[in-house]
């Protein structure tokens, strides 16, 4: 029997894609967002990952809600093993204090997983005589099993003020079957725990934090953000240093203090990030330098996102009490 082990797709960007995240991010900005995302893992090698995102929200003062819509398309190595998923997402808000509030949301999924076995060779096309491939397979394991559908659900909350922010979400709780050959083979729950604290760096950030507006921020931001799915698990650690309209970023990517399987270090990557926000556009690149035993000859790992956020309909010196804007930076 051969076990194999994968987990869901991963941005080094993560808060420049809050409903990839959790669906309690839905509506998190107040006002009606759109935001693309492009990942390219290891396109050195034959066995890349490219992953894209599109996502739209907006917020409803009067019923504090928050809707969303994720569409996710992942594609692996040269099997083109394709991943499409589309989400709907419902947050609702709520003020528990003068400066904090708490969100809970939930998203269902739809999803559709496709392979080309025809760029697989298997142990029944090959001449055991002269070693040449012929044919395609006839193992019947594969003869319609190339597409699979299914429902996803998942949840989130977050609580925050208008400098720390805390959330948890579990996505995959309904842990459906994923796999083409084996009806068994349930996907495991996805488990995240994210969190971090805004520092101003000068009096009019200060008071914009605390009044719930911000012009020209000057900002120094820590954040972090643990996941765990089956038998692995990782941590992102990072600052933003904002300094608008542009923002850097510097992260690790890794859990040192513990040996996994093979006695190897979980070190992955070091993550170098460079930004731009103005008037509702933020638009970011990020590179990840690979610092794991694959070693740069992978070619790393590049990401862009983009988002814009409309302007509100009215313009207001304050946001009411029971709409609050969340402090987290926007990669």
């Amino acid at each position: 029997m051969i076990t194999v082990c994968a987990q869901d797709p991963q941005y080094s960007q993560f808060y420049a894609n809050p409903l990839y995240l959790s669906p309690a991010f839905a509506g998190s900005s107040l006002v009606p967002r759109v935001g693309v995302n492009y990942r390219n893992q290891w396109p050195a090698l034959d066995a890349t990952f490219v992953t894209y995102s599109a996502s739209f929200d907006t917020y409803f003062p009067r019923f504090n809600s928050g809707v969303g819509i994720i569409i996710n398309r992942d594609q692996q190595g040269f099997a083109r093993l394709n991943s499409t998923d589309i989400g709907a997402q419902y947050a609702y808000q709520l003020q528990v204090g003068e400066r904090s509030a708490i969100r809970a949301g939930v998203q269902l999924s739809y999803v559709n997983r496709n392979i080309n076995f025809f760029n697989l060779t298997f142990g029944d096309q090959y001449d055991n005589v002269t070693g040449l491939v012929r044919g395609i397979t006839t193992d019947p394991l594969f003869d319609d099993a190339t597409n699979i559908n299914y429902f996803d659900f998942s949840t989130g909350g977050l609580f925050y003020t208008d400098r720390f922010w805390l959330g948890v979400s579990g996505h995959h709780l309904n842990r459906p079957t994923q796999s083409f050959a084996d009806q068994y083979s349930r996907l495991p729950v996805r488990a995240t725990i994210h969190a971090g604290y805004k520092i101003p760096l000068d009096e009019e950030t200060r008071q914009g934090l605390a009044a719930n507006v911000t012009a020209q921020e000057r900002s120094l931001s820590f954040a972090s953000l643990y996941k765990a799915q089956g038998k692995f698990d990782q941590l992102d650690i990072g600052t933003y240093f904002t300094y608008e309209p542009v923002v850097f970023g510097l992260w690790y990517r890794g859990l040192p203090i513990r040996r996994p399987e093979f006695n190897l270090y979980n070190n992955d990557a070091l993550i170098f990030l460079v930004g731009f926000k103005q008037e509702g556009l933020s638009i970011g690149y990020s590179y990840d330098l690979t610092i794991s035993s694959l070693g740069t000859s992978t070619g790393g790992a590049h990401e862009i996102s983009a988002s814009y956020e409309f302007p509100a309909p009215q313009p207001r010196r304050r946001v009411p009490r029971s709409a609050r804007r969340l402090p987290c930076p926007k990669f």
